[in-house]
């Protein structure tokens, strides 16, 4: 009797250990992912509709102004709530095939490169399309944009399908490829259509020298120091930008710059993140849509600046 006892302690305590095991083994992607994507139609939704409202009626600038800070001040604050908690939500990978460090960055890129000629198609080809759609069905555009943000952060955080998760980043890519392609013809519109290519340019830099940075500093980069510093800073970010909206001060320059920081900060942060661990196909599609939304919002916000600077 008591030598069966004992088997069946040890095999439940090895059943346990095994279950627990499997759980640890998960990486950190899902809210960040989510809230990116919820934080990209803000900085977008913001150029879009300064934009829109200069070209339409100047008499309707004020409050398209109010719009922008508000729509800037909802994802910001989204993406702080959870990127925040970052570290405490995970998704699975121990059952998914590893892969080497090249396949995992060649993946990887090759994502980014396929999100980025998606945005390249929407702005040389539908451009038009686009505007005449956000102006004739502004509410509809924007319900549009959350439902398919919301469904493809939503499917790249949940699945451990590869080919699932590409299916969700591009839900992600479109919405968000629809609302560069606005805010770029606004700026060429507008008389500013040189800060393009150098708003490209030093994105591109930047993302770059973050990358090579937190490959050289995964321990800083990757800490959950950063990411609860990170978060909070996009709160504080968010609680100003709606006290200017409140009180009718409109946006502040200096905001522009510190929102670039931060999202400096959050693609070596995810950079970090997406080398941390096991490398599978799942988690390198999972890290692009991350990347790629901090690189679209890091863009905008460098248009903005430049455009500023001009004025």
């Amino acid at each position: 009797m008591n030598l069966s006892n004992n088997n069946g302690n040890d095999f439940n305590q090895n059943y346990n250990q095994n279950q627990n095991s499997g759980y640890n083994l998960n990486g950190n992607y899902s809210n960040n992912n989510y809230s990116n994507g919820y934080n990209t139609y803000t900085n977008n939704g913001y150029n879009m509709n300064n934009g829109m409202n200069n070209n339409m009626n100047n008499n309707f600038n004020s409050n398209y102004n109010a719009n922008q800070n508000l729509f800037n001040g909802m994802s910001n604050g989204y993406m702080a709530g959870n990127n925040g908690s970052y570290q405490q939500v995970q998704s699975t990978y121990s059952n998914a095939e590893v892969i080497s460090d090249q396949k995992f960055n060649l993946i990887l890129g090759g994502c980014l490169l396929w999100g980025f000629l998606v945005n390249v198609i929407l702005c040389s080809v539908f451009s038009d399309s686009i505007i005449a759609l956000a102006l004739n069905n502004y509410v509809v555009f924007l319900i549009s944009y959350f439902v398919l943000v919301i469904i493809g952060c939503t499917m790249v955080n949940k699945s451990d399908n590869p080919t699932v998760s590409f299916i969700g980043y591009n839900l992600i890519v479109i919405p968000i490829g629809m609302v560069i392609s606005m805010s770029l013809s606004i700026y060429v519109a507008e008389g500013y259509a040189s800060i393009i290519p150098t708003a490209f340019g030093i994105t591109a830099a930047v993302t770059l020298a973050m990358m090579f940075l937190s490959s050289c500093f995964p321990a800083f980069f990757g800490s959950n120091t950063l990411g609860k510093t990170l978060g909070i800073t996009l709160l504080i970010t968010i609680v100003i930008e709606l006290i200017l909206l409140i009180t009718g001060i409109g946006s502040l320059g200096i905001i522009d710059y510190i929102v670039v920081l931060i999202f400096c900060g959050y693609i070596g942060y995810d950079w970090a993140k997406a080398n941390d661990g096991a490398k599978t196909v799942d988690k390198a599609v999972d890290a692009a849509a991350m990347l790629y939304v901090d690189i679209a919002n890091l863009f905008l916000r460098i248009m903005r600046i430049l455009a500023r600077s001009q004025r």
